[in-house]
């Protein structure tokens, strides 16, 4: 497995680059010789956030975890939860992953493992509403008024399906669908 590390505001040590490697090795129980898994760290305010991508074949497996100044701390949980999601997903990432992916797998990461990871998601609630053409600053305006986190629209100028969403720090995001 590829393990590539980059970093925006903090330096990256030997140290802290020699215990990235040896955490992200061991998941290499779940995951192919080829994959790749990119390990982003920065500095934002008193914290250190830690992202963890793992593309595989049509699948993106994504964690991320800040904490106090303490890095190796996000490192950790960042990784638990790239590792949760495997174990949660199994059955469906099991075409992707190892044919040999063991039956019984003690998990390296995760120290608890509580009944809302052993249960599977369902769909509480299914619901049809209309999506109508509009602005982009019409949808951030709808958005508000709904007092929704996210909100679907087709945008009036490309005539394409765009979804309007807060993001953690407080600003928005746009996601395009791309065929």
């Amino acid at each position: 497995m590829k393990t590539t590390i980059s970093a925006k505001g903090m330096n990256v040590t030997p140290a802290i680059e020699r215990r990235i490697l040896r955490k992200t090795q061991t998941m290499g129980k779940y995951l192919r010789d080829s994959t790749e898994m990119f390990v982003r760290m920065r500095k934002e305010k008193n914290e250190r956030v830690v992202e963890i991508t793992v593309p595989m074949n049509g699948v993106m497996l994504r964690a991320e975890s800040s904490s106090d100044d303490n890095l190796f701390m996000s490192i950790d949980r960042a990784l638990a939860k790239i590792e949760r999601q495997i174990l949660r997903n199994r059955t469906r990432l099991d075409k992707r992953l190892r044919e040999e992916f063991p039956a019984e797998v003690v998990p390296e990461f995760i120290e608890d493992l509580g009944d809302e990871d052993q249960e599977a998601r369902r769909v509480a609630r299914f619901k049809t509403y209309t999506v109508r053409p509009m602005s982009q600053e019409d949808a951030i305006l709808q958005m508000e008024l709904l007092g929704h986190s996210f909100f679907v629209y087709i945008d009036i100028d490309t005539e394409r399906a765009h979804v309007l969403y807060m993001r953690k720090d407080g600003t928005l995001g746009i996601l395009v669908p791309e065929a």
